[in-house]
């Protein structure tokens, strides 16, 4: 019998316990280990934060839904990882043994790493749908007094579309409630230019962010460095395209969401050879680490090194699409490893983006995610904030129901390649 331990219980993780057990015999084991007794769609939780989903909607509890499709569920915090002995170390001081392990942990939030950032400082957060729901207490309190807002991503961020959600869905928010003209609107990322999502762009999608910041009176301040947060002060150091410092900034605000910088999380730091410094998982094409073989990385876990130099720090994003992308080729080589095979199968790494407005949004298709590209297109429309909707509720069936097939995915990059969707 083949132990397969699937490490993260989000979109990644079970994604990968899905395709792994269809690809296993009967008489392997598949197991998930996540700190979390949930799955959170986490695309939604820009909603929650204003009130428009709560966690029950967006949420499915593991324990009632992995075993129906023959998966087993250990819902615990990691305290260490043993590689060489092939133990995962529990926070009750149990363990769980693995003949291969697939990390699928998702980041840790670095929101220690800039003073008075984050839940447990003066910003809310979409990373979670805890600090969402956090989120929306405090968006609740601060449309009864509404001011100045500053939304963003800090240096080092490397997952942007957020924060651009964030920003879009608290104006069609405010609009909707009537206070948007009492609601000066900064936003703030580290990215050389609006729309560049730490890919370089994805088609005009420069162009389209900053005509909809246009359109509802958004400022923005680009290649940004925040150096603290203060309760209703934001301190930002503006820079020039050399590096230079060009203008020290303080942001006043009543509401704040800055997504953070991402890191490994604590388990895996200062393992050699399976994680970089930040602690991301080092893996080769076939998504195996190269010194534990055994090992598998997919998702926002992985190393990917910058697409460029930048003024300010802008990490790659790992999209759902390309994620999802990871985790086929992961399962396949697993399958052919068992069969004395050597592996085969890369990912993609396109990425197909839903961003969502409120009430419009944009859509891009970037193939591959990183240039230069084959393909390298951007739309905007009503139908892209249908499609998120529709989304959501297709993949939280497909979690329900353990589906392997990226049908929606499929649809979609279909009807954007061959231009059938438009504005």
């Amino acid at each position: 019998m083949t132990h397969v331990v699937v490490l993260g219980g989000g979109l990644g993780g079970l994604s990968a316990a899905y395709e792994i057990r269809h690809v296993l015999s009967k008489q392997d084991k598949v197991t998930v280990v996540s700190n979390k007794p949930f799955f959170q769609f986490t695309p939604s939780n820009p909603w929650v934060a204003v009130g428009w989903r709560t966690k029950k909607d967006i949420t499915l509890d593991l324990a009632s839904i992995l075993p129906k499709h023959k998966v087993d569920f250990v819902c615990s915090s990691v305290e260490g990882l043993d590689p060489d002995k092939q133990l995962i170390n529990l926070e009750d001081g149990s363990s769980v043994s693995y003949d291969y392990l697939v990390i699928a942990t998702g980041p840790d939030l670095a929101f220690d790493e800039i003073e008075g950032l984050g839940p447990n400082g003066h910003t809310i957060s979409v990373c979670d749908v805890d600090h969402a729901v956090s989120g929306n207490e405090k968006w609740e309190a601060f449309c009864a007094d509404p001011g100045p807002i500053v939304v963003g991503a800090v240096q080092g961020a490397s997952c942007y579309g957020p924060a651009y959600e964030t920003a879009m869905i608290f104006d069609t928010d405010l609009r909707r409630r009537k206070l948007r003209d009492q609601v000066p609107m900064t936003f703030v990322t580290s990215e050389p230019y609006v729309g560049h999502l730490g890919l370089g762009g994805v088609g005009d999608t420069k162009g389209l962010l900053e005509s909809g910041f246009r359109e509802r009176t958004v400022n923005w301040i680009t290649n940004a460095k925040v150096d603290k947060v203060e309760d209703g002060v934001m301190h930002v150091t503006e820079h020039t395209a050399d590096g230079e410092v060009k203008k020290q900034h303080e942001l006043p605000f009543k509401h704040s969401m800055m997504l953070p910088a991402f890191r490994g999380i604590p388990a895996l730091m200062g393992i050699d050879g399976l994680v970089n410094p930040r602690g991301f998982v080092i893996v080769d094409k076939h998504q195996r680490n190269p010194k534990y073989p055994n090992i598998f990385g997919v998702g926002v876990c992985i190393a990917i090194p910058p697409y460029e130099k930048t003024p300010v720090p802008v990490g790659v994003p790992k999209t759902g699409y390309m994620i999802e992308s990871m985790v086929t080729a992961s399962a396949l080589n697993l399958s052919e490893i068992l069969k004395g095979e050597e592996p085969t199968h890369q990912a993609t790494w396109n990425a197909i983006c839903l961003a969502d407005f409120g009430d419009s949004g944009i859509a891009f298709v970037a193939m591959p995610q990183i240039p230069p590209r084959n393909t390298n297109y951007a739309s905007q429309g009503k139908w892209v904030h249908l499609a998120k909707i529709a989304f959501e509720k297709y993949f939280l069936r497909k979690i329900r129901k353990g589906d392997t097939e990226p049908y929606f995915e499929r649809v979609m990059l279909k009807m954007l390649d061959i231009g059938k969707i438009k504005s």
